[in-house]
């Protein structure tokens, strides 16, 4: 296993640090006992979510990795730390759907739990301050947060993605509902899927009862988060 060490600190989100390492081509993640939702309007410290986020999200890019999916996951350095490529960061949540869940169904007067006749693909502006509000392509062509071409194979990337972790999910006997994506360029210009996937950052169904494995549990008090992503990542590496 590498070794690193966290230096300078670049950035704190909601759920994650980044720190410099002394590799400039190379980052340090460290993931926070935090959950927040609705923008940040709740928050709460929970104590081993940090742990479990970053283990799940840590296996899930090495699932995808291992499909040819080139992303910003290098290994695991702790138990909620790992070692990622250093991107300049798209600023656009791409969103994929599968079944009706959340603001999607709310948005458009249906119950949640639909099976979409193919995957939708929302866009997003990152920009909490305005709560991240869904763009059309055009939209973002004309405000040049991205080119084209370039929406394109964000497009193609994310239902690639998709693809492969609705396989892996029906797998464990999980129904992936919906999720969210980030990318970002590498200095030689490649583009690749970066931050995390993680129960924070997916909607996620058992199949056969509809529990949520995801953070709905502590959006919608439905309750214990530790204990939804402990069983969680029990699913996904003991088998069904």
């Amino acid at each position: 296993m590498t070794t690193a060490s966290a230096g300078e600190l670049l950035y704190e989100g909601k759920a994650k640090k980044l720190y410099a390492t002394e590799d400039g081509d190379r980052l340090l993640v460290r993931y926070k006992d935090e959950a927040t939702a609705y923008n940040g309007e709740k928050h709460a410290m929970i104590p081993g979510k940090s742990r479990l986020n970053h283990e799940i999200s840590s296996l899930l890019f090495s699932v995808l990795e291992a499909k040819g999916v080139s992303t910003h996951f290098i290994e695991r350095l702790s138990d909620k730390e790992q070692l990622v490529r250093k991107v300049t960061i798209i600023p656009l949540e791409v969103v994929v759907r599968n079944v009706t869940a959340g603001s999607f169904a709310k948005r458009f007067g249906q119950e949640e739990g639909i099976v979409l006749p193919f995957s939708v693909v929302d866009f997003h502006v990152k920009d909490d301050a305005l709560g991240d509000p869904l763009a059309t392509d055009d939209q973002l062509l004309v405000l040049q947060y991205a080119g084209k071409g370039e929406l394109e194979t964000l497009k193609q990337r994310a239902l690639e993605v998709n693809d492969i972790l609705k396989e892996y999910f029906a797998d464990k006997g999980i129904t992936l509902i919906d999720f969210k994506l980030e990318f970002g360029y590498t200095e030689a210009g490649e583009l690749i899927v970066a931050d995390e996937i993680s129960p924070d950052t997916c909607r996620l169904w058992d199949q056969k009862t509809n529990e949520k494995l995801d953070k709905d549990v502590f959006r919608r008090d439905l309750g214990s988060l530790p204990e939804t992503y402990e069983k969680l990542y029990k699913r996904l590496t003991e088998g069904k």
